[in-house]
């Protein structure tokens, strides 16, 4: 036990050694910029939002999916449905803002389908063989069928998960053509993950760090959790440098990214990350063509930079693109509302509603 307890502190330490100096730096002037400031979300429980209902989905392999689905707010019938697809290590959670303000929408007024991957959230573990993306498409058709099996749909993915939807279209391009009318690609790649963001030796089965902890949390899990969770400070500024960009971040966004992240063990993330080093779904855009897309970049995202939205909007020419400046890899909780704005705007299109005014609608309603 002595010999893995070594190499894994070893590891700590080096992730420690990089995150000294400049960025430290950077995080202390942030922290000091932040007590003179408001809290810009006051004191909202973030991912306490309770769903009209839950179940569980079993995938083809009969892995069983949480589902979560929520309700127009003021009870009328939903135009569509919203299936929202979450990042890797994260959970349904993720989309904690897009589910509280698509509530209150009523043009059109959504209905909205949220589900955590296998090995994450309250879903039921993958094995190493079914940690791939190809699985992770599949699980997704199995939800759609099961929660949501008629009427117009819009998949609105992040991160990992706009690769699981990019291998949906791949694999079932009628479903693309007859049902799903709007696609929101956020912070997200479609191949070269590698040479463009994460390095891809991390990212690869034979790199000595992802085999020391794979090795390690195949015997002893437990004292994986632990010393990841008694890395507390060190692992609050990986995580604000890697998840966030340089704006200032509210402390409590960045307290709800970690939590997230103790939910997903160890051995989870290491299965897939050879699915993630492998992706490349560039041809696989082309199933995208039916559809109203909304390609959302960061230009401070250090996992999948802004050169990704930009390549995936190429190969789109019709697709939308949004470049969200300053924001890093969670775009979508380090600014909502502007997020907010142009996905409200896609479900318009995707229902037929006039969009002309939406911005000043939107200003509006989040004003109210």
């Amino acid at each position: 036990m002595a010999a893995p307890s070594r190499r894994l502190l070893a590891i700590a330490g080096g992730i420690g050694a990089v995150l000294t100096g400049s960025a430290a730096a950077a995080i202390t002037v942030a922290t000091q910029q932040r007590r003179h400031r408001v809290d810009p979300f006051g004191d909202e429980p973030l991912g306490e939002l309770k769903p009209d209902r839950t179940s569980t989905v079993a995938a083809d392999d009969g892995t069983p999916l949480a589902v979560a689905e929520i309700d127009p707010a003021d009870g009328g019938r939903p135009a569509l449905t919203l299936v929202g697809v979450h990042g890797f290590a994260l959970s349904q959670l993720s989309w904690h803002f897009q589910r509280r303000d698509l509530a209150s929408l009523t043009l059109p007024r959504v209905r909205q389908v949220y589900y955590d991957h296998r090995s994450h959230g309250l879903s039921a573990a993958a094995t190493h063989e079914t940690s791939t993306i190809e699985q992770l498409a599949e699980d997704l058709h199995a939800v759609i069928r099961a929660v949501a099996p008629e009427g117009p749909l819009v998949l609105m993915a992040h991160s990992m998960g706009g690769m699981v939807v990019m291998e949906l279209a791949q694999r079932h391009p009628d479903l693309f053509e007859e049902r799903i009318g709007g696609v929101a690609l956020i912070a997200t790649a479609a191949g070269e993950v590698g040479t463009r963001g994460i390095p891809r030796g991390l990212l690869s089965k034979y790199n000595p760090l992802t085999r020391g902890v794979s090795e390690l949390a195949g015997w002893q899990p437990g004292l994986v959790e632990f010393v990841r969770a008694a890395g507390g400070q060190l692992t609050r500024q990986a995580v604000r440098r890697l998840a966030f960009g340089a704006r200032d971040v509210s402390p409590r966004i960045v307290d709800f990214m970690l939590e997230m992240l103790e939910v997903t063990p160890v051995l989870g993330l290491v299965n897939f990350a050879d699915t993630l080093g492998s992706h490349n779904r560039y041809a696989a855009l082309a199933g995208l063509k039916h559809a109203h897309v909304l390609v959302v970049g960061a230009d401070s995202d250090r996992v999948t930079p802004y050169s990704h939205a930009e390549r995936i909007a190429a190969e789109l020419p019709d697709a939308e693109l949004v470049r969200v400046r300053g924001a890093g890899h969670m775009v979508q909780l380090e600014q909502p509302e502007l997020v907010n704005s142009h996905l409200i705007d896609l479900l318009q299109r995707c229902a037929g509603v006039d969009g002309a005014d939406s911005s000043r609608r939107l200003w509006r309603w989040l004003n109210r």
